[in-house]
């Protein structure tokens, strides 16, 4: 139960980083937001490193910085895939590429469910998909590169969130300190070539800092669930994350909740609460 718990409070921060990111990318080019973003994350993980600790082994290390160099693939992978579209059919397969990936490492690994946890989880994992998708859902056909593209996202972040769980228990916030240090030079870098593309407009700093904080709060809350609980079940809570941007846009910005993200949505609640009872 506190792993799921956790798990839920690390999906809805990542739906709430996702949706004052993406609002500050209206606002300047997405790399000057993640520019911001990205260090003030990593402020928020050193910040923590007395409370919660940080052990530097080898093994931590080399988990730590896969996993930033798998974020950052991620984020350029996913904009890449968004930005060719149809939007309402590939973020459904990257949100079900990157939900199934680690439920299939963790059930290698030895992880078992109950019976209401081979219930709960096919479910959740419904529920990802019509949570991530929009309006008019197959009114168009992606090309493959499109389809490739959407799954190598998907992979992408599933691997971000395998490497974290490998890194040893006893690390701290170790994993996260050394990933997003990588992940921020690696995007800084980016940043720094394609400075000439990247437009004058100034980014929001308050907003792009805060989708920086709540993506750290969102990976440490994480790590803490896949640490107490299985990673085949804490991933798939996770990557229900777009059930928190779409409540957020329907509260804040009064779009329109479809009706199959309204499906997704009660799915997703009875997916959970199988889910607790195993």
């Amino acid at each position: 139960m506190i792993a799921l718990l956790l798990a839920l409070g690390s999906s809805l921060a990542y739906g709430c980083a996702d949706f004052l990111g993406g609002l500050g990318a209206r606002k300047a080019h997405v790399l000057r937001t993640v520019m911001i973003a990205a260090p003030a994350s990593l402020v928020v993980e050193v910040v923590l490193w007395p409370w919660l600790g940080a052990s530097f082994s080898v093994a931590t290390l080399g988990w730590g910085a896969a996993s930033g160099v798998a974020s950052a693939a991620a984020f350029a992978l996913l904009y890449r895939t968004l930005a060719i579209g149809p939007m309402n059919v590939l973020s459904p397969v990257t949100a079900l590429v990157s939900a199934a990936l680690p439920v299939v490492v963790g059930l290698v690994q030895g992880e078992h469910l109950s019976a209401a946890g081979l219930v709960g989880l096919p479910l959740a994992l419904v529920a990802v998909v019509l949570v991530s998708a929009g309006h008019g859902a197959g009114s168009a056909r992606p090309s493959r590169a499109a389809l490739l593209l959407a799954f190598g996202a998907g992979a992408a972040i599933a691997l971000q969130l395998i490497f974290l769980h490998q890194a040893p228990s006893d690390s701290g916030v170790a994993p996260l300190i050394v990933g997003r240090a990588v992940s921020s030079a690696v995007t800084l870098g980016a940043a720094g070539l394609m400075r000439r593309k990247l437009g004058p407009e100034r980014p929001a700093y308050v907003m792009s800092a805060a989708a920086g904080v709540l993506d750290s709060v969102a990976n440490l809350l994480f790590l803490l669930a896949a640490r107490s609980g299985d990673l085949a079940v804490v991933a798939v809570i996770v990557a229900l994350y777009p059930a928190g941007t779409v409540l957020l846009a329907r509260g804040v910005l009064a779009e329109r909740i479809h009706p199959s993200q309204l499906a997704g949505l009660g799915t997703a609640a009875v997916a959970v609460s199988l889910l607790a009872v195993t």
